[in-house]
């Protein structure tokens, strides 16, 4: 929960409260415009940064699946079972792996289509 100081005295609405009422306003047909384009851009930024980093891993899963001759999907499956020893480039190839798999989960939330 993230909150934040308003005119430097009291702590404001938490992040996900201001949200919540934000979405009331909404679903009351109360909002603004510019709450909706507001909204847009945040949104449309989550996506684009969440692309970048992805990005950003995929030339680091590259380079450590050109050094050590093997896929991250194997890589990570023999890393839990504890078969791959205790080099650090293990421990960061690992944290990129698991760092990819939440950005994608994230992607993916952000993209999916609307249920109806």
């Amino acid at each position: 929960m993230t909150t934040t100081v308003v005119n430097g005295t009291q702590p404001a609405l938490a992040t996900e409260e201001r949200l919540e009422r934000l979405a009331q306003l909404e679903r009351m047909g109360l909002t603004s415009s510019l709450v909706a384009v507001t909204i847009d851009k945040l949104y449309e930024h989550e996506i684009t940064e969440a692309r970048r980093k992805l990005a950003g891993f995929a030339v680091e899963l590259a380079e450590f699946e050109a050094q050590y001759e093997m896929t991250s999907a194997e890589f990570f499956q023999r890393f839990q079972r504890g078969e791959m020893g205790d080099a650090m480039d293990f421990f960061d190839w690992s944290a990129v792996v698991q760092m990819t798999n939440n950005l994608r989960s994230r992607l993916d939330l952000l993209t999916q289509e609307r249920a109806s």
